[in-house]
């Protein structure tokens, strides 16, 4: 289904109100087998007690309490059913059933859920203008229950939009188009969204309409994703969240890395005890200190493998280390007045430099061989971010004539941004979606990667001197030169959390998510200090002694939530 950015209904709790008596859910489900949450009985088994019923008399679950351990029984009892059918447990989930007495799901819900996933958009419709909003009176109602704040207008235009989406899949363009005219015009008032699906009637063939639509036809899992949308605007009471159960222990388990102090344990935590990291893990002392590189260290780079490291900084020389022997593998010369960034590729075959000369570099980071040197700005260069595929990157320059310009590997300029202000840090977004670019003002600017317009901005009341992107692409962080870091939420676009502690200064100080599951925030800071701390407490966990005069960066190794790696004016990385 398409993307819909347009919807207005979510889910919520609610009180369970249905009817169990309805004669058309009766009629759709004599049709074919019904599937139930992933519970596939015929329509004779669905018929029941409803969730809003009390158990039979005689039902063993009438002389229990209601609740178990503070949690209301008929709850978990559904939730049990839906999980041990999506297990594969068929017969043991329809043994709860039968000894608890309560149902999965309504006959109406079962059908509901049926139609679409058959692809009866008639049923599908009929069904959903018999529901009711929670709070009213079920009696005028067919049992089907939408959330509060559910949009019925909108539940309708996604049906009718798979449905014309179907229709051009099976080459029936004239009831395609007539389904565009009569149905969904009528229901929605987004003429750029009516367009676009207009011009899908012109797709030469399936495949075009699947790679054009971000669809991926009836028989794939488009019905699957519209049935889900749609549950969204329906009572949790009466139609339960998809896998509800595994949601539910997977934020338990969320919950306790959150709140874990020193987090290092990357794997999933255990159901059967509360999770713990033991301090005496967590990376606070030297181990090591490399002395290659010459001259002043402004920053280091894991790969995205964590098995080499690269320092930059002062030198023209960019060092490459192995890790974890730490012997020099590579060194990339030819640099001029320092090197002020690096980038390594998604697949770490090749690395961008960025130059104080005016000069980007792209080196095969295996050989060390010099690809391209690109255009000559302005003025230096000051960061670069590669696209997903490897097959093209974005660099930006403190010129303001040429600030951001994106190339190919092959050495092309495909695009110059056009963008009037000074670049003095650049970033992108693990999903390709994101570019994020740092004035030498007070302002971040927020790009679509695809398009190049600018998402949004924003005021920052202190000159930032660094940025970066979580691995979840959710949120950014960003360094200030106040000593004040910031992690702002994409989606929001507000402020979620401050880390103070750090000093700032002229210099340029990075900050880095990292840890195990990116649990925490670490910087450098203008007194030499390096700071860690716990991403969403914004509690200091450690304050490590770095380098002197000052520790310009810290990174933590992308795949070894053990070992992190700074640098300073003294010339040193430390690991």
């Amino acid at each position: 289904m398409l993307a819909d950015a347009e919807s207005n209904g979510t889910s919520a709790t609610l009180g369970r109100q249905q009817n169990a008596s309805d004669t058309h859910a009766q009629t759709s489900l004599q049709r074919a087998t019904s599937t139930t949450n992933g519970i596939h009985k015929t329509a004779a088994a669905l018929k029941g007690s409803t969730s809003s019923l009390a158990p039979p008399d005689k039902s063993p679950a009438s002389a229990v309490s209601p609740v178990y351990f503070g949690h209301d029984r008929e709850e978990v009892t559904r939730l049990l059913i839906q999980t041990l059918a999506d297990m594969g447990y068929e017969s043991a989930a329809e043994s709860v059933r039968r000894e608890s007495g309560f149902e999965l799901e309504s006959p109406t819900v079962a059908a509901f859920r049926n139609s679409v996933l058959q692809g009866a958009w008639a049923d599908t419709e009929e069904l959903l203008s018999g529901a009711v909003t929670a709070g009213e009176t079920t009696s005028q109602g067919n049992g089907l229950v939408l959330a509060p704040d559910a949009d019925k207008t909108a539940m309708r235009f996604w049906i009718r939009q798979q449905k014309f989406l179907e229709l051009l899949e099976r080459k029936e363009t004239s009831r395609a188009l007539f389904t565009l005219r009569s149905e969904l015009t009528p229901l929605y008032q987004d003429p750029p969204k009516l367009h676009f699906l207009s011009s899908l009637l012109m797709c030469q063939s399936t495949e075009d309409l699947k790679a054009r639509a971000g669809w991926d036809g009836a028989q794939g899992q488009s019905r699957k994703t519209l049935l889900s949308d749609l549950s969204n605007c329906i009572s949790p009471s009466v139609m339960l969240p998809e896998n509800r159960l595994a949601v539910l222990l997977q934020k338990v388990k969320q919950s306790q890395i959150d709140s874990c102090l020193w987090h290092t344990n990357a794997s999933s935590p255990s159901l059967y005890s509360d999770h713990f990291c033991d301090r005496n893990q967590f990376p606070t002392e030297t181990a090591l200190q490399l002395t290659d590189q010459q001259g002043e260290v402004w920053g280091v780079q894991f790969s995205h493998d964590g098995r080499r490291l690269a320092g930059f900084g002062s030198d023209e020389t960019v060092t490459i280390w192995g890790v974890p022997s730490f012997n020099v593998v590579r060194t990339l010369g030819d640099h001029v007045d320092g090197v002020a960034n690096l980038s390594w590729s998604p697949d770490d075959s090749m690395i961008v430099t960025c130059a104080r000369d005016r000069y980007a570099r792209l080196w095969n980071a295996n050989t060390g061989e010099l690809l391209r040197r690109l255009d000559r700005f302005g003025e230096p260069v000051s960061g670069c971010v590669w696209a997903p595929d490897g097959r093209s990157f974005t660099v930006s320059s403190l010129d303001k004539q040429h600030s951001m310009r994106t190339y190919t590997t092959d050495g092309e300029l495909t695009c110059d941004w056009g963008k009037k202000h000074r670049v003095q840090d650049l970033c992108g977004s693990p999903d390709g979606r994101w570019i994020v670019s740092v004035d030498d003002q007070q302002t971040i600017h927020v790009y679509n990667a695809t398009t190049r317009s600018l998402e949004f901005e924003m005021e920052m009341k202190a000159r930032p001197t660094s940025v970066s992107i979580s691995a979840d692409s959710s949120r950014l962080l960003v360094n200030r030169k106040d000593g004040e870091a910031q992690l702002i939420d994409f989606a929001t676009r507000s402020v979620t959390q401050k880390f103070l502690g750090h000093t700032g200064g002229e210099c340029l100080i990075r900050s880095a998510f990292g840890g195990a599951n990116e649990s925490f925030v670490v910087s450098g800071s203008e007194d030499g200090n390096i700071l860690i701390w716990h991403k969403n407490t914004g509690a200091v966990v450690e304050r490590i002694k770095g380098h002197v005069p000052r520790t310009n960066a810290v990174v933590w190794n992308p795949v070894d939530p053990f070992m992190i790696a700074s640098c300073g004016d003294d010339g040193r990385v430390k690991m």
